[in-house]
């Protein structure tokens, strides 16, 4: 899993989860295979704007510099709900949470530092249609609603990237593969034939994850997309639309405002360090 070999890789970790106790199982599990590890957990509930305004203040309290922000958010509801502030569930757990999370901690983004979003290839299939992200009467399909909130997650990279260029922090986002576990969940039956032939172990399901996350031959790439085999790859072509990419942007912003500015509008860490565009991230 990610959060084990990032620990064998030296780092310390902050696990978010929305279920403590469960964090705690996964922190003894790491502990045991990676004896002397530090691992954290804080409480986040991505859907919930509140839980990530808290866990940011949690996580800007208790760290200084975060040298990796992996967003790994993936879900889907099979039918039609709203989150507690008024957005179609699917949508603000898997782009609205990260989205705002990331914006709360960029300033706190280490140089260098590195933003991974774990993405979909659905998001090929996915439309942007933000008139019905807050309309509970909208119509509904769960598989139309994950893809969307996966090309919302590569249209985000892609942004942030733009943003980010300069400044020694680099964006970038993947499509893990269908990961079979244990308790794989009856929605990811009804996406697996549009992202993927084959299921991977956790572990495998991990690699690509760990590729963005710790390669050195990506310190300087920004923007990109990758496959499942940690092949970069040519993301959908409306994703890469500049106009759509500010209005999924200014969009989110607006949904996620608070009395707290969010960092990610107001600047970006403060050191220089060119960072290299690829494919078709624009300029």
């Amino acid at each position: 899993m990610t959060s084990r070999e990032l620990a064998r890789a030296g780092y310390s970790l902050v696990m978010l989860n929305r279920n403590l106790e469960a964090a705690a199982r996964v922190r003894d599990e790491i502990m045991a295979q990676v004896p002397g590890a530090e691992v954290h957990s804080l409480a986040c509930d991505l859907a919930s704007l509140a839980s990530v305004r808290l866990c940011a203040e949690g996580m800007r309290s208790r760290f200084d510099a975060i040298a990796l922000l992996i967003n790994n958010a993936g879900t889907v509801s099979t039918r039609h709900r709203m989150s507690e502030d008024g957005f179609e569930l699917t949508f603000a757990t898997n782009h609205l949470g990260p989205f705002l999370l990331t914006n709360l901690l960029l300033d706190r983004m280490a140089i260098p530092g590195r933003i991974v979003n774990v993405a979909s290839r659905i998001h090929y299939r996915g439309a942007l249609k933000l008139d019905e992200v807050a309309n509970p009467k909208a119509p509904y399909n769960s598989r139309a609603a994950y893809a969307q909130s996966k090309l919302a997650n590569v249209m985000f990279t892609a942004a942030l990237a733009h943003r980010l260029s300069g400044t020694g922090v680099t964006a970038n986002c993947l499509h893990p593969g269908v990961v079979a576990t244990n308790l794989l969940p009856p929605w990811l039956r009804l996406v697996k034939p549009f992202i993927s032939r084959v299921m991977f172990d956790a572990d495998r399901g991990a690699q690509t994850s760990l590729h963005l996350a710790l390669s050195q031959d990506l310190a300087d790439i920004s923007g990109c997309y990758f496959d499942e085999y940690q092949r970069r790859q040519a993301p959908a072509a409306c994703a890469m639309e500049a106009g759509r990419q500010e209005l999924l942007w200014r969009a989110s912003e607006r949904w996620t405002a608070n009395d707290r500015q969010l960092v990610g509008a107001a600047g970006t860490p403060a050191e220089n360090h060119p960072a290299t565009s690829c494919g078709a991230h624009r300029i």
